[in-house]
């Protein structure tokens, strides 16, 4: 990566963003705006590809790889259409350089420093945590750093100190299952069909609070760290010892979420004091739930932290929060040469400052 200026961002020409971590294919036009960043989405698209897996009950690596190569450069096109854009008007291109499957990363990745090349303009790999944890910033009110934030998407639940753009402390971590693989696991195991953790929490909130009470994971002791496969296990035990009738069903999901819901305030409320900050991010799909962000929003107000979220159309992945975070670096100087490196693990902590 070439890091020769970390100027202060300055508005560019669009930024083109692509996202294929998994099994969305995301598109986005944003032009960065440092007084208004916000304002700077000029169009978005996502193609889900729920429908081509929901007969496996998850994501085929393959298939979805293949799914990406048929529908990336339509979407593209639609995108651009949306934005009342051509390609000459690019300034750049960021696409999700990991972490994800990495034949879904590549196709992203490979089209994007193409297309990047054939245009004459810089490309940039983008790790897919940074994207969510700055999504909120596509928020007409946007969170001002320093703050915690609180990723919760797909395998991933962690808290990060964040002091700047690409100064990242990781405060807590999952040990096994995160958030919401516990949520989407946990709703198999009860028979819901994929995806069954969005289905989970829809039947949560018509469940009876209380009738059926799950342990709070790691939180009878110190630590950030989140582990969520003892629950999943406690769940399963109360769900085989049930009626399995459509109401206990709704009782455990509102169980089991309550669970969770309550394990992340917990946690959060100790990275704000351990972090001596007054602001909480909330981002990634887990963010969308609306029992966390009623929950969240109380807990705020008692402690006097603010709480930001991204609206519920970036909270999953998309490639607005792609295109942003790629927009942010470019326009403070980085880019990357013709390599296409991808990175199924990538350490957060290890990105340079923007």
């Amino acid at each position: 990566m070439d890091n020769t200026d970390f100027s202060k961002p300055r508005a560019l020409k669009p930024v083109l963003g692509i996202e294929t971590s998994c099994d969305e294919t995301g598109v986005a036009v944003v032009r960065w705006e440092p007084e208004a960043p916000g304002r700077g989405l000029l169009a978005h698209n996502v193609y889900s590809q729920i429908k081509l897996h929901a007969d496996y009950g998850g994501v085929v690596p393959e298939l979805a790889s293949r799914d990406h190569v048929r529908k990336l450069l339509p979407l593209v096109r639609r995108t651009l259409a949306d934005a009342g854009l051509g390609l000459e008007d690019l300034g750049g291109v960021a696409y999700t350089a990991g972490p994800g499957l990495v034949g879904a990363l590549l196709v992203g990745a490979c089209a994007g420093r193409a297309l990047a090349w054939g245009l004459g303009v810089p490309a940039l790999g983008v790790h897919h945590m940074e994207g969510h944890l700055l999504a909120p910033l596509l928020e007409d009110d946007p969170p001002q750093p320093p703050f915690v934030a609180l990723l919760v998407s797909g395998g991933h639940s962690m808290l990060v100190a964040v002091e700047a753009i690409g100064a990242y402390r990781i405060l807590g971590d999952t040990l096994d299952d995160a958030a919401g693989e516990a949520f989407d696991k946990t709703a198999k195991m009860m028979g819901l069909p994929y995806p069954g953790g969005p289905m989970l929490a829809k039947l949560a909130e018509q469940g009876t609070p209380g009738r059926f009470h799950f342990a709070r994971p790691m939180t009878d002791r110190p630590g950030l760290d989140f582990s969520f496969s003892g629950l999943k296990t406690q769940v399963l035990l109360a769900w085989q010892a049930s009626d399995h009738s459509e109401q206990t069903c709704k009782d455990v999901a509102c169980g089991f979420e309550e669970a969770i819901v309550a394990t992340l305030i917990i946690k959060c409320r100790r990275a704000l004091r351990a972090a001596g900050a007054t602001r909480l991010v909330i981002a990634g799909g887990v963010s969308a739930n609306r029992r966390l962000r009623r929950e969240l929003a109380v807990a705020a107000e008692q402690d006097g932290f603010r709480v930001y979220f991204p609206r519920p159309a970036f909270c999953t992945d998309n490639g607005a929060m792609i295109a942003l975070a790629g927009a942010i670096r470019l326009a403070s100087g980085q880019h990357q040469d013709a390599t296409v490196p991808v990175y199924p693990r990538w350490d957060l902590q290890s990105l340079p400052a923007a």
